[in-house]
């Protein structure tokens, strides 16, 4: 994905953090990131159960970064976690 739509992306997420079926797509993601227990390698700490059950509208731009990461990323290879990250990139789509 190439970095000017990301901008859009992360500029339309923004405007939309509020949005109940964009915050559901941010808790399914880290739902599944604790499930399948995925460490990020800026943010290998993170608890994504605590993350998912807190979520605000502050943190739905921060889950966007992970998943647009997670679906570029050749590290990370399982498939709910790809199908997660995806689904929530499409929520924001088309731009």
């Amino acid at each position: 994905m190439d970095d000017k739509k990301t901008k859009e992306l992360m500029a339309k997420c923004e405007s939309m953090k509020n949005d109940p079926a964009l915050m559901k797509e941010c808790k399914v993601m880290l739902d599944t990131m604790a499930e399948e227990n995925v460490k990020m390698e800026d943010d290998p700490n993170q608890d994504y159960t605590n993350m998912a059950q807190n979520i605000s509208s502050e943190d739905v731009p921060k889950v966007l970064d992970m998943a647009l990461k997670i679906a570029k990323s050749g590290k990370i290879d399982d498939p709910k976690i790809k199908i997660a990250a995806e689904r929530l990139i499409r929520t924001l789509e088309p731009l």
